[in-house]
């Protein structure tokens, strides 16, 4: 007897759950297939130079009404020239002349420290890191890197053919110095 009313009582639970399933799918769906094809936000092709108009200063979005999705730019390809960049604003971290896939930093070993480390650079014709990631936060110099400076990508990225988003007029000192060239 207990057991007929158990199947009684699995039975209405499906019928049950078949028709709150059924009604869901019935009041969720559009109305007017066309309709909403129709009204179907297009993306937007997205400007790669951020040029402010109208007063509004929209650099994360790139030109595209916020009511509209725009295309994310396309990836940027990482040059491998080994040329050393002039910096894009001051005490900017030098940016990484050559590709950096596969190399190995995490906690237990650092593949830029093999060119980079004071005592190797002028072997592999590196740039040393400078004397101040081997200080700690209160200004005492290390043996070694100092952990807070270890993982080189927290400030230093590859460089790539990626556009300029935001203008920048920033000189160098360099070049702030340098007396000006004649015009002809």
């Amino acid at each position: 007897m207990q057991n007929k009313q158990l199947w009684i009582a699995v039975a209405l639970t499906g019928v049950l759950m078949a028709l709150v399933f059924v009604a869901g799918w019935l009041v969720g769906r559009p109305k007017h297939v066309d309709a909403v094809a129709d009204t179907a936000p297009v993306p937007v092709e997205a400007r790669a130079v951020f040029i402010p108009g109208a007063g509004q200063i929209d650099a994360l979005r790139r030109g595209v009404p916020v009511d509209q999705e725009g295309h994310p730019p396309p990836l940027a390809h990482v040059e491998n020239a080994d040329l050393k960049r002039a910096r894009a604003y001051p005490m900017q971290p030098p940016t990484i002349p050559h590709t950096i896939d596969g190399y190995q930093v995490d906690r237990n070993s650092n593949r830029c420290m093999l060119c980079h480390a004071r005592a190797n650079a002028s072997t592999f014709q590196a740039p040393p890191v400078s004397v101040t990631h081997y200080m700690d936060r209160d200004d005492q110099f290390l043996a070694t890197i100092s952990p807070r400076r270890y993982f080189c990508n927290q400030c230093h990225v590859v460089q790539t053919d990626a556009p300029v988003l935001v203008a920048n007029q920033f000189r160098d000192i360099d070049s702030v110095l340098s007396p000006p060239t004649a015009k002809e």
